[in-house]
């Protein structure tokens, strides 16, 4: 698959303004220091499209970008972010209610670090998927910082604490620009299935 065309369309606050016009979505998840702009930026060859910062939590919103002729979601990062509770109150029930309102949502990236097992919150997040039946991957990130060796006894960890299979993860460096081929085969070959199901 080539990428075209990656352009920024909005943020949204509230659940009433979440997009829905049937256009396919793949949504990015994960902590909020995981590195999802970069990965955004890194698929898309767009190194400005999605903002990054060495703040962590600084994506509160639903950010929407046009990627040829469908779209990439980025949900509100957790983990991090010093917010109070009342606030992140509102980053969940504004990730729920898009993932649980969006017709079109092909699949969602779940983005951990290669370096760390994960988090009760990772846990939370894969366990509401997999209770609401919506298809996800793992995207494992960061992998330039580990040895091969080293890297594949984490997946392999991480995979086990998950009760996952390997086959779901895939490996990705933003920074040394590994792995983007094959998530974006993997993007094109979810796409022509949710097209021919329609």
């Amino acid at each position: 698959m080539n990428i075209n065309k990656a352009i920024y369309l909005t943020s949204v606050a509230n659940s009433k303004d979440l997009i829905n016009d049937g256009v396919p979505e793949f949504a990015f998840v994960g902590r909020s220091n995981v590195g999802k702009s970069s990965l955004l930026n890194y698929i898309t060859g767009k190194r400005e499209l999605a903002k990054t910062s060495s703040t962590p939590g600084k994506t509160k919103l639903v950010n929407y970008f046009l990627v040829n002729d469908f779209r990439f979601v980025d949900l509100p990062g957790y983990g991090f972010a010093k917010v109070g509770k009342s606030q992140k109150d509102v980053w969940s029930s504004l990730m729920g209610d898009y993932l649980l309102s969006s017709k079109s949502l092909v699949l969602t990236f779940l983005l951990l670090d290669c370096r760390h097992l994960p988090t009760d919150q990772d846990k939370q997040m894969i366990n509401y998927l997999m209770h609401y039946n919506l298809p996800f991957m793992i995207i494992i990130t960061k992998i330039d910082k580990l040895s091969k060796l080293a890297l594949n006894k984490n997946i392999k960890k991480i995979a086990y604490e998950l009760k996952l299979r390997e086959e779901m993860f895939v490996a990705v460096s933003s920074q040394a620009k590994l792995g983007r081929e094959k998530l974006l085969d993997i993007i094109e070959a979810r796409l022509s299935l949710f097209e021919g199901g329609k």
